[in-house]
Order: C-alpha cells, then sequence, then structure tokens
C-alpha cells in the first residue's frame, strides 16, 4: 500500500472529524477532548494548530486515502509526536510507516517524547519500533475514559 505524509488541507478536517468519532478509537487514545462530537470546539483545535509554526502536523494518505494524522509539537521545552488513525487503517503497518517517515522527514531537535494509554499496546509496539524507549510513567485524567488513566512516557533519542 502507498503511503505519503502531506499538509493538511481543508478537505480532510471532515474525514478528521468523523474519524475522532469513533468510540473505540477514543478509548484507544484516551486523552482526548472532552467532546469529540463537538464540531465547533474540533474546528477551533484544528484552526489553531494549524496556524501555529510550533507544530508541524501532516495528513497520512494510504493507497490515495486519507489515513490520519501526525504531528509535532514542543510540550515542556522538547518536541513530542502524536497521531490519530482512522481504523480501518489499524493493523496494516501504517501507523509504523507512518512515524518512521514523519521522523525521517520532520526536522525536530532530539531527544523526542511520546506518551501512551498503558493498556493501548498497539501504539505502544509502534512507538517502539520506531526507537522510542519507556522513560517513565504517568497518570492523569482521561476523557475518553471519564477517569484516571495510567500511561507510559517515551523517549527518542537522537540518531
Amino acid at each position: 500500500m502507498s503511503l505519503e505524509l502531506r499538509e493538511v488541507v481543508d478537505a480532510d478536517l471532515p474525514i478528521f472529524f468523523e474519524q475522532q468519532l469513533d468510540p473505540e478509537a477514543n478509548w484507544m487514545a484516551a486523552f482526548t477532548g472532552k467532546d469529540p462530537a463537538d464540531r465547533v470546539v474540533f474546528e477551533r483545535h484544528w484552526e489553531r494548530i494549524r496556524k501555529d509554526p510550533a507544530i508541524i502536523i501532516r495528513t497520512i494518505v494510504a493507497g490515495g486515502q486519507v489515513a490520519g494524522h501526525i504531528s509535532s509539537y514542543v510540550e515542556e521545552g522538547e518536541p513530542e509526536v502524536t497521531y490519530w488513525l482512522g481504523r480501518s487503517f489499524w493493523g496494516r503497518g501504517v501507523a509504523s510507516r507512518s512515524l518512521r517517515l514523519f521522523l525521517d522527514q520532520v526536522n525536530r531537535e532530539r531527544p523526542m517524547r511520546a506518551r501512551v494509554a498503558k493498556d493501548n499496546v498497539a501504539s505502544l509496539t509502534v512507538l517502539r519500533k520506531c526507537g522510542f524507549e519507556i522513560v517513565g510513567e504517568d497518570r492523569g485524567y482521561a476523557n475518553a475514559r471519564t477517569g484516571e488513566t495510567e500511561e507510559y512516557l517515551l523517549r527518542l533519542q537522537a540518531p
């Protein structure tokens, strides 16, 4: 399956919105917006992050279809990566390939951080395949789970 990362365009946003409505995807992501169905909040969020020059965000296109998005932003002085895939693309290697490609294309200083809910084994596997190592644990309130959720903190060192 072909895979590319490209700039986010307006036509991607309705697809991203539909993808974030998936209850299982929200559960796995855990740390989401309060109400994924709130279109106004979604649109404001995307308007803000697309205008922020400190955020690097790309659309993941797999097999000619918008599969999701991947981005990096600065958190507490270090770059952090995050991604979201529509469920129809899970288990097909798209996340791993996208993250590797993003890390190759994006000129971010290392180390780079990532976070993942402890029970999101698939995402943890993706991050570890791409060189991220668990460096700690945390817990916080996860909107998608309406409660405290444990997470792993990961770091990718300089190549």
